[in-house]
């Protein structure tokens, strides 16, 4: 999955800082239930990472079932919080 491809199918936008809370808010709740919804591990993965990244992502006991999964998550977390800490 595209990450600008996600943006637009639940944002409807690739500039998602432009967007306004509700439409944030709308996007995030129809993220989550695709999400949730999801069976493809791969597609679950790249949906609780858009998540994550917005401060919406499900906690990684609920999200994943396989431990490979969490510890890919952690992985995840981990370097985009690296990130945001060499931009500060």
């Amino acid at each position: 999955m595209d990450f600008d491809q996600l943006l637009v199918r639940f944002f409807g936008t690739e500039e998602i800082a432009d967007l306004a809370p509700d439409q944030l808010a709308a996007g995030i709740e129809r993220l989550r239930l695709q999400f949730g919804l999801e069976r493809d591990s791969g597609r679950r993965f790249a949906l609780w990472c858009l998540a994550y990244m917005l401060g919406a992502a499900p906690d990684l006991e609920d999200a994943f079932e396989d431990e490979a999964d969490r510890e890919a998550a952690r992985d995840f977390m981990d370097e985009i919080d690296r990130e945001m800490e060499e931009d500060d």
